[in-house]
C-alpha cells in the first residue's frame, strides 16, 4: 500500500537486505515505475548472531520473489563455483544481464526514447536514447564489460563516452561533467566501473545523463530492448541448482 521501502521497513526487513533485493532485480525491474499498490514481495535471507544472541549482520538474500501485477518473479542464490555465485530464475537463467538498463543510481527518467519536441532546438526530433535526471556529479557506471572506443567532447552531446561490448552491442553516455580517472580510448572496463559523472555539457538544459543502447549500429530503446543473458546453467550445474531451488522453496513454505 506504500512504497517498497516503507512496506519493507514495516515488515521488519533490514534496509541493507532490501537494497540487495533491489540490486539483484535491477536488470529487469524498473522500481520507480513498475511497483504498484497490491504488488507483493517475499525475501528469505540469513541473519548472523553473536554468542549473546544479538544480530550482528543480515544477509545474504537466499531466495526472493516479487509479485508484480500478479506475475511472480522468483530469484535464487546459487554458488556455481567455489566463492562464485549469482542469482538465477526458476529455470536457471542468470538474473544478471550483459547490459544494465539504468547505469546510475537514484535517477528519474526525464525524457524517453522516441519523437519529442527538442527543449532547446524547438522542433520535433527523434530522441534516440533515454535521459536520466540526476544531481551533478552522480557517478555513471559502465553498463557492461567492454572497451571504450570514444571518450572526448562530441558536439551537442558534450563530454561523451561510447563503449563497445561485443560485435552487436554498444552503449553511449552523454553530457558528462567529466570522465573518471584513467578513462581513455582503448581502455577495457567491467560492468559497474565508474566511467564518468553526470553533468550538463553540450546541448543540455540541466544535469542529466543521456544514455543510448546501440544494437548493430542502430539506437534502440534501453527500456524495452531484450537484454542478452549472461549465463544459463547446464548439465550437472542445472541439476544441482534445481535441488537448491527446491530446498529454498521448501524452507519458505515451512515458515
Amino acid at each position: 500500500n506504500n512504497s517498497l521501502y516503507v512496506s519493507a521497513k514495516k515488515a521488519g526487513l533490514p534496509i541493507s537486505v532490501l537494497m540487495e533485493v533491489v540490486k539483484i532485480y535491477s536488470f529487469d525491474v524498473d522500481f520507480q515505475r513498475e511497483i504498484k499498490a497490491g504488488d507483493a514481495f517475499e525475501v528469505l535471507y540469513q541473519i548472523h548472531n553473536n554468542k549473546s544472541g544479538e544480530i550482528v549482520r543480515s544477509g545474504p538474500v537466499l531466495r526472493s520473489v516479487l509479485v508484480l501485477g500478479g506475475e511472480r518473479i522468483p530469484l535464487y542464490r546459487y554458488e556455481y563455483e567455489k566463492d562464485y555465485f549469482q542469482y538465477f530464475d526458476s529455470e536457471a537463467n542468470s538474473a544478471k544481464k550483459a547490459l544494465m538498463r539504468t547505469p546510475l543510481d537514484g535517477a528519474r527518467i526525464s525524457s524517453v526514447f522516441g519523437k519529442r519536441k527538442h527543449p532547446i532546438l524547438g522542433y520535433t526530433k527523434m530522441h534516440k536514447g533515454v535521459d536520466f535526471a540526476a544531481p551533478r556529479n552522480t557517478p555513471v557506471y559502465a553498463a557492461g564489460d567492454g572497451v571504450i572506443e570514444y571518450s572526448r567532447s562530441n558536439g551537442g552531446y558534450g563530454k561523451f563516452i561510447r563503449i563497445r561490448h561485443n560485435s552487436d552491442y554498444k552503449t553511449a553516455y552523454a553530457h558528462l561533467a567529466r570522465f573518471a580517472k584513467n578513462i581513455s580510448e582503448g581502455k577495457r572496463v567491467k560492468q559497474g566501473d565508474i566511467i564518468g559523472y553526470v553533468g550538463t555539457t553540450g546541448r543540455s538544459t540541466g544535469p542529466h545523463l543521456h544514455y543510448e543502447i546501440i544494437f548493430r549500429d542502430k539506437q534502440v530503446n534501453p527500456l524495452k530492448v531484450r537484454m542478452p543473458k549472461e549465463l544459463k546453467l547446464k548439465n550437472q550445474d542445472f541439476k544441482s541448482f534445481i535441488i537448491e531451488r527446491n530446498r529454498l522453496d521448501n524452507i519458505w513454505d515451512s515458515l
